[in-house]
């Protein structure tokens, strides 16, 4: 299982999308494309952005749907990050294309 220490890349404010969009190609889709679980860990961040948490994991979610979280855990996240994380988890997730089955 492959863990992203988030503190190592961003410090203790994760802030900027082009570094979350760069890690999430790299790092994040790699992962989720061959079925391997993924530890996103959040020790050491007290504070990140809506943008850089959207630009992280929002594409991810849309693209795989809600089975993604059976591969990718989020750790030691701070109440704030927690927040955010869970915010734009359910955004991403609420507002994925339908798709119409014929029945």
């Amino acid at each position: 299982m492959k863990t992203i220490r988030m503190f190592d890349l961003v410090g203790d404010f994760g802030e900027d999308k082009d570094a979350a969009a760069s890690l999430r190609e790299t790092e994040i889709k790699p992962e989720v494309r061959q079925d391997r679980p993924l530890v996103i860990d959040f020790e050491g961040v007290t504070l990140v952005t809506q943008s850089f948490i959207h630009a992280l994991i929002s594409d991810v979610l849309r693209t795989g749907g809600e089975d993604v979280l059976e591969l990718v855990s989020f750790n030691n996240c701070s109440e704030v990050v927690r927040g955010i994380v869970s915010t734009v988890v359910q955004y991403s997730l609420d507002t994925m294309p339908q798709v119409e089955m014929d029945v």
